[in-house]
């Protein structure tokens, strides 16, 4: 082995038993994910309480399941109310997940720009 091999191996041996600093690049990383990951996870939850909403007016539309639940009122009119709701819903996903995510940046952003401002100048 020559001698920059083993300064090599040596350098990589080294960095495992020296603790991890947080790096400028990793606190932006940890900032995006914090902008982004509560307007997600808004995103996934409401998106699927909605379809599930839906299905079960499309549900009650579809099947005989209205008797089986003892249903009083017309199946066919309430699976209608209820798959409008959830579609509606739905819709309005995406403009909520949106204002989550703006507000997430007009609180973070300024934090966000004046790191990657440095990181691009270093």
């Amino acid at each position: 082995m020559n001698k920059n091999d083993q300064q090599f191996m040596a350098e990589k041996i080294r960095t495992q038993y020296i603790g991890k600093q947080a790096s400028e690049l990793d606190e932006l990383r940890e900032l995006d994910a914090k902008v982004k990951r509560p307007a997600n996870v808004f995103a996934y939850v409401f998106g699927s309480i909605s379809a599930i909403i839906m299905g079960c007016g499309m549900s009650l539309v579809m099947t005989d399941i209205a008797d089986s639940i003892g249903l009083g009122v017309d199946p066919m009119k309430a699976g209608i109310v209820i798959g409008v709701a959830g579609m509606i819903l739905a819709l309005l996903n995406y403009p909520m997940y949106k204002g989550i995510l703006n507000s997430r940046k007009k609180k973070y952003g300024p934090k966000i720009l004046e790191l990657s401002e440095k990181i691009i100048n270093k």
